[in-house]
């Protein structure tokens, strides 16, 4: 059996922890890729892993091979990508996931333009699948994760892209029906649109936090697109990422409710794996697209003209408590 394809097997399966996974990954049978770590151990004389019914772990020497391993089939990349003339700065292949939520906001116009930039660089964008494990975008396959989170491994390298601004939002005709909260506790008294991810809702006003945990949940899911029709619908209050619902704001289709509250601002990441073929590309790329929001801050709602800071009043205002207590 060919000594690097047997080490392949062998770092796949040690990086996903199943042979199940690491055979999907290589597009090859989990019995094939079993005997391929067998075969290898056979080789260095040494047993790499630990294997029992649920898990399979690295031994101590395994642990050791697997860096030399790495390092052996990087470079062997890295030499062919070089006899064979390509690029690594403007040519290949680029695998790019981010949760559906992230990607479902203008991020996919951001990576459509660089495409059309770069079109000798090909990307392939993927939403959903993440796992809540660091490494799990490199050993699926991907170069380059999306994250709203900092994944705290030194061995990642992690570019801050943009800030992601979120409102509170309503339909006018909730609103009609319903009344428009004053301040964070007349919550309890509302319809929520709830992400099922973010249960609870943080507010901040002049070093004054209100964690709210909504009573009445009218609606949940797990993408910001299906509570936002939900909420156009005017089945209730939902936190919103205002880059996907800034347009329903200009033209009224949904209104920011508490804006003198405001949400936590979330940063997105962007997360790859240093020292591989793929980081010319992958700066390249992260560039661009922290270029594109740069030059798109719009949908934030920071620009001067923003429907968002001028079409609705701060809840304490005099006229707007007058509203509310109609």
């Amino acid at each position: 059996m060919d000594r690097f394809t047997v080490m392949r097997s062998f770092v796949a399966v040690a990086r996903c922890e199943s042979y199940a996974v690491a055979a999907r990954n290589l597009a090859i049978s989990r019995a094939l890729i079993s005997r391929h770590v067998l075969d290898l151990e056979r080789q260095v004389g040494i047993r790499l892993l630990n294997r029992t019914t649920r898990s399979v772990t690295l031994t101590e020497p395994g642990a050791r091979y697997l860096a030399f391993c790495t390092r052996i089939l990087a470079e062997i990349a890295g030499r062919d990508a070089l006899m064979s003339g390509v690029s690594e700065n403007d040519e290949g292949d680029l695998s790019v996931v981010s949760p559906k939520w992230i990607g479902s906001l203008d991020l996919g116009i951001a990576v459509s333009s660089f495409a059309v930039d770069h079109p000798r660089i090909h990307v392939r964008l993927e939403l959903g699948g993440l796992s809540e494990r660091t490494y799990s975008f490199i050993d699926e396959g991907y170069d380059i994760a999306f994250h709203t989170k900092n994944l705290k491994d030194s061995s990642i390298t992690v570019r801050r892209i943009a800030p992601l601004h979120f409102a509170l939002c309503a339909a006018p005709s909730y609103l009609s029906r319903c009344g428009t909260p004053a301040t964070p506790v007349d919550i309890a008294r509302h319809d929520c649109l709830v992400h099922v991810n973010d249960p609870i809702w943080h507010f901040d006003r002049r070093s004054l936090k209100h964690h709210i945990e909504p009573q009445r949940v009218a609606f949940s899911s797990n993408t910001y697109l299906i509570l936002q029709k939900a909420a156009i619908r005017g089945m209730g209050l939902a936190v919103l990422p205002l880059r996907s619902v800034y347009q329903e704001i200009k033209s009224g289709r949904l209104q920011v409710i508490l804006a003198g509250f405001p949400l936590p601002v979330r940063p997105l990441y962007a997360a790859y794996a240093p020292g591989r073929q793929i980081v010319q590309k992958a700066n390249i790329f992260v560039d661009f697209i922290a270029d594109w929001f740069r030059r798109h801050p719009t949908l934030t709602g920071t620009e001067r003209e923003s429907p968002i800071r001028t079409s609705f009043p701060d809840p304490d205002s005099p006229a707007t408590r007058s509203r509310t207590r109609r």
